[in-house]
């Protein structure tokens, strides 16, 4: 059987993880982090003094995952999307916060002040979005509030209605 591939993107801390773990449990789709990816990998091509943070190897990412992404079925969860392939993924859901909401979500992971402003700024400026619109075609880029709980129950059956009709479509 045939099964779609999900890209989750949004600025970090705007709950793509949490959506795409709930998603892959009650979808049967299987969820990758490609944070968690690289991290367990080694996937690294240095380090960011200025944010304190490793630097993703993207071209070491997309080999680690090409096989998966052939077979279909996955659910993957990155704030970035331009190095991706466009073939992968059959739709691409960008993750919007507020702001004030979003501020205290990254103050929480003790997030630097640079870091901090540079994510919010990013949320507001629409930069993910942008960059998912620039990547992919537009008709399967969508945006989805992520504020509240009930807004992640109503993105779960959202995106769940869209994996079924999918499955339909794609599996005569």
């Amino acid at each position: 059987m045939k099964l779609p591939n999900i890209l989750l993107t949004g600025t970090p801390g705007v709950g793509k993880t949490t959506l795409g773990k709930e998603l892959a449990s009650r979808s049967g789709l299987k969820y990758v982090n490609v944070g968690d990816l690289a991290r367990e990998g080694q996937l690294y091509d240095g380090y960011d003094e200025e944010y304190g943070c490793p630097i993703l190897d993207e071209d070491r990412v997309v080999d680690e995952l090409e096989h998966q992404m052939q077979e279909g079925g996955v659910i993957v969860d990155y704030h970035g999307c331009d190095f991706f392939p466009e073939r992968w993924f059959h739709i691409v859901f960008v993750l919007r916060t507020d702001n004030g909401i979003l501020y205290k979500r990254l103050e929480t992971r003790g997030y630097n002040e640079k870091k901090l402003q540079d994510n919010i700024q990013c949320e507001i400026f629409q930069v993910l979005y942008e960059e998912a619109i620039a990547s992919y075609k537009e008709e399967i880029v969508h945006q989805l509030p992520s504020n509240e709980p009930e807004q992640l129950e109503d993105n779960i059956n959202q995106i769940s209605k869209w994996i079924e009709q999918w499955v339909k479509d794609h599996n005569p």
